[in-house]
């Protein structure tokens, strides 16, 4: 499905669930991947990426067009769930299982999950000076992590970060600078 006009899609899932699945397929390694940037741990992004999607699948009938992307919406549920995460250091119930027993719902092969996080791992290793920042972005509030994130992780403009978080561009902006200033200060002291 071409995913140019999204309206169109919207109504191809609310006439049939099942092609929720065209939207996973699309969001889900983007979404993985932003997540486990954000969070470092392979199995609690799975769990956050998987009740992400479970949010999604759950609320796509109420998502109504207004100009914001599916993209926007699907990052702010992701966004959500991450400081949810940080705020009950909780283990989720296994969302995915339940899309897959609650909705017949059929994701790709597990390989695939697998192969995802063996590359992510040698992404992380590889760049140990990522692996640093990413300690040090943890550090930080949620909103700054949520920002910088998605700023210069995710490529995001202003105004996609503005959709995905709710907040207007200066605050955005705002949130980006001091953010950066603040990052940039836990580096110098960690690399005393």
């Amino acid at each position: 499905m071409n995913f140019e006009n999204e309206e169109e899609i919207l109504s191809a899932i609310k006439r049939d669930p099942q092609k929720f699945g065209i939207l996973f397929d699309h969001f889900y390694p983007r979404i993985f991947g932003y997540v486990y940037r954000r969070v470092n741990d392979f199995d609690d992004s799975k769990d956050i990426a998987a009740e992400t999607f479970l949010k999604a699948f759950l609320n796509i009938r109420k998502f109504k067009w207004t100009g914001i992307s599916i993209s926007s919406w699907i990052y702010r549920i992701a966004v959500n769930e991450i400081n949810l995460h940080y705020r009950k250091r909780l283990k989720f119930v296994d969302s995915l299982d339940r899309l897959i027993d609650d909705f017949s719902f059929e994701p790709g092969d597990e390989t695939n999950f697998l192969e995802d996080r063996e590359r992510l791992e040698k992404e992380s290793k590889k760049y140990s000076e990522f692996q640093f920042i990413s300690r040090l972005l943890t550090m930080l509030s949620p909103d700054y992590q949520a920002v910088i994130s998605l700023r210069y992780f995710e490529k995001k403009s202003i105004k996609e970060i503005c959709e995905i978080l709710g907040k207007k561009e200066g605050t955005v902006k705002s949130l980006i600078s001091r953010g950066i200033g603040k990052l940039r200060s836990l580096y110098e002291i960690g690399n005393k």
